[in-house]
């Protein structure tokens, strides 16, 4: 833990309802005073960062990340992706369960942690599984893992299939106050699928996934929520019909909440036949007035826009931006799912499901959703900071500015152009379909604790006063 000034910056908190410019003060890892306070109370020998000009915001939190460690760290490792997340500006990720073996003792729970602690970057949170082995027949000891410290239990990359194991599942969850977060995937209906079942699928000759396959398990948590009254948080939603049963469900104050992923509400299933296809239809609203030819370029059957749940339709992506435009949706996360190169070096129907995100997360949705209208600047930040905060019973430490909370805080330019290159990327996997990609919106560094973990080399702070300016030495941290 450390203390640190930061001046001259635009200070977002959705959480406190906080927009305009304002010190931030960090001492001894926490929040310590804004504003007028901030400025009488810091010392002369505390380390100071100007970040003039930029939004200073809680340290953004991303709560569906895979982190792949233990037993597939030739993927990911906890030093990796928790660096990935600091370059993407989140202070605190939550690891998936689907690991080798899965996170469904306390035994690895305290591994992963201490592992965690180690070489961690950020701060990482831990989701246990629901069943043991994430095999669907027998209740994890969710008791145990709780005392363990995980913070959710989900069986993500797998769903549930029996629908009395999920009861006595969310059953068992209330006792407690563990959020239950779900794969929604109804297997028998996606045995052969690959892509989004539709005109595109049938043109490329690729199994289908129907969004039925989401819309049902979503439907059956909404009626084990109300049954239960567990708190259900349904993963990754990519099609319409579980925004609106999401939006009902909400209507009639049931404990169910949705995330959406960038990549569900930036392409659409177009894209799979290729670049020239997606930026002649789907994707031309993305980038208005530039011509196709300067936009990147991909092949049809591009293993990198293979992902569970597919991407679907414009009319599935228009409904996902609606839901979070609306608040139907509290959330936004990455679902960061990094592999070897050589895993979706094969044929479409062969390779691995999943994407990496973590890093480009916040640009695409500061493109689709701050930068179009959509949303306020505020109101995007609380779907990384506030909300997922409160969903995981954190809203007193994470989440907000407040004196207090944790010294967390992410700086970032909304209007900052770059390109996203595979050489950039912390992540031992390159397994992105955004590489090339002009984008919007960037963190520019990420604060834990106090302590500055990364920032961006192309950015120098100003030097606090009475110092001189040296290279890139302008903080001490």
């Amino acid at each position: 833990m450390s203390s640190l000034y930061l001046t001259g910056g635009r200070v977002v908190d959705p959480a406190g309802a906080v927009d305009g410019p304002l010190e931030v003060l960090i001492e001894e890892g926490k929040v310590a005073a804004l504003g007028e306070a901030a400025a009488a109370r810091v010392k002369p020998d505390t380390p100071r960062l100007d970040v003039t000009g930029l939004v200073v915001c809680p340290g953004l939190i991303d709560l569906h990340v895979h982190l792949r460690e233990p037993g597939q760290a030739a993927k990911e490792t906890l030093a990796s992706g928790t660096e990935a997340a600091a370059r993407g500006g989140f202070t605190t990720v939550v690891c998936m369960p689907n690991t080798s073996p899965a996170i469904d003792t306390p035994s690895t729970v305290a591994w992963v942690r201490q592992r965690a602690a180690e070489v961690g970057r950020v701060n990482v949170l831990v989701a246990g599984a629901i069943t043991r082995g994430l095999a669907g027949e027998e209740l994890a000891p969710i008791g145990s893992l709780k005392k363990a410290g995980v913070v959710a239990v989900t069986d993500d990359g797998h769903c549930v299939q029996n629908t009395e194991l999920m009861r006595r599942a969310l059953e068992y969850a209330t006792m407690f106050d563990l959020l239950v977060m779900d794969h929604c995937q109804e297997y028998t209906l996606t045995a052969d699928g690959v892509m989004h079942e539709g005109r595109v699928s049938l043109m490329l000759g690729l199994g289908g996934w129907p969004a039925e396959a989401e819309e049902l398990i979503v439907a059956r948590n909404i009626l084990l929520a109300e049954r239960t009254g567990a708190r259900v948080h349904c993963q990754h939603l990519s099609a319409a019909g579980s925004v609106r049963l999401l939006r009902e469900a909400r209507q009639r104050g049931l404990p169910v909440s949705g995330e959406a992923c960038p990549h569900h509400f930036t392409l659409t299933d177009t894209a799979v036949a290729g670049s020239e296809a997606f930026w002649a239809g789907d994707g031309a609203e993305l980038y208005p007035g530039r011509p196709a030819a300067a936009l990147p370029q991909w092949p049809a059957f591009d293993t990198h826009l293979k992902m569970n749940p597919p991407v679907r339709t414009a009319a599935d992506r228009a409904a996902l931006l609606e839901g979070l435009a609306d608040g139907t949706i509290e959330v936004i996360a990455s679902d960061h799912a990094p592999h070897c190169n050589f895993e979706k070096e094969v044929e479409f129907d062969r390779a691995p499901f999943g994407i990496t995100g973590l890093e480009t997360e916040l640009a695409l949705s500061l493109m689709r959703l701050y930068h179009t209208g959509r949303l306020s600047l505020a109101g995007l930040l609380a779907k990384f900071t506030c909300n997922p905060a409160r969903l995981l019973g954190l809203a007193d430490v994470k989440g907000a500015l407040r004196p207090g909370m944790d010294g967390d805080v992410t700086v970032l330019d909304p209007d900052r152009e770059w390109v996203w290159e595979p050489a950039a990327t912390a992540s031992l996997a390159r397994n992105s379909p955004f590489y090339g990609w002009p984008l919007r919106g960037k963190a520019l560094a990420t604060i834990v604790a106090g302590r500055v973990v990364w920032r961006d080399a192309q950015w120098v702070p100003a030097p606090p006063p009475g110092r001189r300016k040296t290279g890139k030495a302008a903080v001490r941290c």
